[in-house]
């Protein structure tokens, strides 16, 4: 898709920008804990600084559910924010109204402030085009660069695009670009990796990814559903029985639509969930008592989908392939990141990861900063995964 980024806005000098931010961060005691996403919104903040703009803030906290609670006001975050950007911030007491208009017009070209939480106002949920129209009204433009919200039909993320010229931020931009080059127009072969707890929860993200894969690696819980629908025995694991015919569905789309899919071949058993337990590598449908838990991919299974990556161009990651909190069943996890990192870091392999468990298990393997890109945005990523339109990102459409 086309969108418009701050390279078609032209001249922002004397002009105030609104910008949605995710700043939804960890706070403890009045603290931000953890600033990444204030770190993530630095870049577009600091161009529109730099082009005379002023910078008035927009992002929610919590689920405050349209009324004004104190213990999820903003405000905390301003002191953190100031540091990350090296500069001074406003606090306005509200997003609309006087609060936020003199918050705004006493600011100098390049001047930022907060606004308080949009949903303190239950108008912000409802997308109520007369709070959309007062939040317009504080502006000359808006930005949308809070990716994570952008599944959201809310005023400040979808209603407020439709009210002034609006625009893709950098952090945004960064992430449509990623999210294109994986599935909108990837390099081929394109071949994907989904674990996780269970096929309920990703049904559509199945029967999409069939749909536009070349190959589909299936690991974690959702392994499981898909080995007992073949009639492999799987013990004591976690499992969604129930989901058995709706696997074999999705197994026969796949078919019928070219994607092969990947199932281990082997897996790590073990009687107890606990760090350290006594595990040991079985076949896929080896004979396992009734305690016998699948917990990870065995070594082969890691094998296999490492060859069947080197013969990709593209790679899309979500979810894990085993328990990887808990080692020794974070082993094909890790040596299946570090795989795919090496080749992404040598230029052979595009890599997109994200959602849930996924930035976790980036971590843990301690490859994030080789991947292509690793999206934070949780809800938002996983619906675009599944074809869905994102309100936000619809609105920024060229």
């Amino acid at each position: 898709m086309t969108f418009r980024t701050l390279d078609d806005a032209g001249s922002l000098a004397g002009k105030t920008a609104l910008v949605r931010v995710d700043f939804n961060v960890p706070m403890e005691d009045g603290k931000v804990t953890d600033d990444t996403r204030l770190r993530v919104a630095v870049p577009t903040i600091q161009r529109l600084r730099d082009a005379g703009a002023k910078v008035a803030l927009l992002a929610h906290f919590d689920r405050p559910k349209g009324q004004r609670v104190p213990s999820m006001s903003l405000k905390p975050v301003v002191e953190a924010l100031e540091n990350v950007l090296g500069a001074p911030v406003r606090f306005a007491d509200d997003c609309i109204g006087p609060d936020a208009v003199e918050g705004i017009r006493d600011l100098d070209a390049g001047g930022v402030v907060l606004l308080e939480n949009v949903r303190f106002h239950a108008a912000e949920e409802a997308n109520d085009p007369v709070f959309a129209q007062k939040l317009a009204d504080l502006g000359d433009l808006y930005v949308n660069d809070a990716f994570s919200a952008a599944h959201r039909a809310h005023a400040s993320t979808e209603g407020l695009a439709r009210c002034l010229p609006a625009y893709a931020g950098e952090s945004m931009r960064r992430e449509l670009e990623a999210l294109d080059a994986a599935l909108g127009n990837p390099q081929k072969p394109v071949i994907g990796i989904v674990g996780g707890a269970k096929v309920s929860t990703k049904l559509d993200l199945l029967k999409n990814l069939v749909g536009k894969l070349d190959r589909l690696a299936i690991g974690g819980g959702m392994a499981n559903t898909f080995l007992y629908a073949q009639g492999v025995e799987i013990g004591g694991s976690l499992a969604e029985k129930d989901m058995a015919d709706t696997a074999r569905e999705i197994l026969a789309e796949a078919a019928s639509k070219g994607c092969e899919i990947l199932l281990p071949v082997d897996v790590v058993v073990a009687t107890e969930v606990k760090p350290g337990a006594e595990a040991r590598t079985v076949k896929a449908g080896d004979a396992l008592s009734a305690d016998d838990k699948i917990l990870d991919a065995g070594p082969e299974t890691a094998a296999r989908l490492n060859a069947a990556i080197d013969a990709s161009k593209t790679l899309i990651w979500n979810g894990p392939l085993g328990v990887f909190e808990i080692p020794p069943f974070d082993a094909a996890t890790v040596a299946v990141g570090k795989h795919l990192a090496a080749r992404t870091k040598a230029g052979e392999l595009v890599a997109v990861a994200g959602g849930g468990d996924t930035v976790a298990a980036v971590n843990h393997a301690g490859i994030a900063d080789d991947l292509t890109f690793v999206s934070t945005a949780g809800g938002a990523f996983l619906e675009w995964m599944e074809g869905k339109v994102l309100p936000g990102v619809d609105a920024l459409r060229a």
